[in-house]
């Protein structure tokens, strides 16, 4: 496995975070896709092969796109967003990275609800697209168990949508996690490497550096390579007073763990 990096969570302009990545000792990035220069609709063709020319320079792979503009379980904007998604993954198929990671939005409990039916309808859509042009939808988990997006997934019924795998969202937000690695299997093409804790009594939930909460790394990876995925683990800190230093302990943290490349 690879040690990745959000390009978001290091808080600088694409270039500079690019090269801090690569000094840092990071494989690759997942590169951050919505609202900012490397929104689609903001990139131009001659941008995107500078960039890719920029990267291929460095030495530094592209794990993923992020495009994470809010789901689809609002009806007021769900036409938007899957058309802006679908810009997505034609941004992936010209930057040469078949994965887009993004959330869904909520899974309504009753599956045989109006909501339930329009947010499957959106994703199929959606994935349908990305399988069109060899690319895969790999929604997040953690606003539902694993067997709960695997159900999902399953009714989707497209190569087109596979899986994101956060172990801290599910952490923090009450599932188990080598659950829901046991019922996501084969569907894992990229995950992020974050920590958290869950306390209902007191704080609910909060994202900890890497190491410091309740995902047990050494088991979680063992599972994760005992299903075969060997791609990236892609560092994400979304808070903390000094998210870059966090990520500098991440990196040294997941290098340290057997089987993540040196």
């Amino acid at each position: 496995m690879k040690v990745g990096i959000i390009t978001a969570s290091l808080l600088m302009e694409t270039k500079d975070a690019l090269r801090k990545a690569k000094d840092m000792g990071a494989h690759g990035v997942q590169l951050w896709v919505a609202n900012n220069d490397l929104d689609p609709s903001r990139l131009s063709q001659s941008g995107r092969q500078e960039l890719l020319t920029f990267m291929d320079g460095i030495g530094l792979e592209r794990s993923a796109l992020c495009g994470d503009i809010g789901g689809f379980a609002n009806p007021v904007t769900v036409d938007e967003n899957v058309s802006r998604t679908k810009a997505m993954f034609d941004l992936c198929v010209d930057l040469k990275t078949p994965i887009l990671t993004t959330h869904v939005g909520v899974l309504p409990k009753d599956k045989s609800s109006k909501d339930y039916a329009g947010l499957l309808a959106a994703v199929r859509e959606v994935a349908v697209y990305a399988a069109e042009r060899e690319c895969c939808f790999a929604n997040e988990t953690g606003l539902e168990s694993g067997p709960g997006l695997a159900a999902f997934l399953d009714a989707i019924g497209s190569e087109g949508a596979q899986v994101n795998f956060d172990p801290a969202n599910l952490c923090m937000n009450g599932f188990d996690v080598l659950e829901a690695v046991g019922a996501l299997g084969g569907r894992i093409v990229h995950t992020h490497a974050k920590d958290g804790v869950f306390d209902s009594a007191k704080t609910g939930f909060q994202e900890v550096p890497l190491g410091e909460g309740d995902v047990d790394f050494p088991i979680y990876l063992k599972a994760l390579r005992d299903t075969g995925f060997d791609g990236y683990l892609t560092i994400e800190r979304e808070c903390g007073d000094d998210p870059v230093g966090d990520i500098a302990a991440a990196i040294a943290f997941l290098k340290a763990q057997d089987g993540v490349e040196q």
